[in-house]
């Protein structure tokens, strides 16, 4: 059964009708079996990061919120800092591995990703980059294994149901 996730996009410059790394998100969620749950578009403003991200980490009908953009170092970059106070744990290997596989097509460059991962209130939590080619590296590389329930040795599907043990 699949998971129902929730995308944002950060950008001061997307609309949703020129959104290609959240259309590609969405095209990749659903062709393996998740349910989008709700899509959104918000500035690079921490507040109203917070405030959308909130509400579905409190929301129980989310089980995943997959973020793209505002991860960089300009100044209103500012979507790790946004994130990270409502994470009750981080996930550190993904952002380490995230820049190891991104290092393969773009270089140096992946130093300035400051993608993450966590959970907050028992909801995965993913931070991405804005790019076309940073969303599907995660999800092809890190995240679709990850939700997938059949992927062995283990996987965080089967972790949802502890997160609030």
């Amino acid at each position: 059964m699949g998971l129902s996730i929730a995308l944002l996009t950060i950008s001061d410059t997307r609309t949703l009708a020129d959104d290609s790394s959240g259309d590609q998100l969405q095209r990749s969620l659903e062709d393996a079996g998740h349910h989008l749950q709700e899509r959104q578009l918000c500035p690079d403003d921490r507040y109203q990061i917070r405030h959308e991200l909130s509400r579905w980490i409190a929301d129980p009908a989310v089980d995943v919120v997959i973020t793209s953009g505002g991860t960089g170092l300009t100044g209103r970059d500012g979507t790790p800092e946004a994130v990270a106070p409502l994470l009750d744990k981080t996930i550190e290997g993904f952002g380490e591995l995230f820049r190891v596989l991104s290092f393969e097509s773009i270089g140096t460059s992946t130093l300035q990703s400051r993608c993450l991962a966590g959970v907050a209130n028992g909801t995965f939590v993913f931070v991405l980059p804005g790019s076309l080619d940073a969303v599907t590296t995660a999800w092809n590389r890190l995240i679709r294994a990850q939700l997938d329930a059949d992927t062995r040795p283990c996987n965080l599907a089967q972790l949802r149901a502890r997160l609030k043990e």
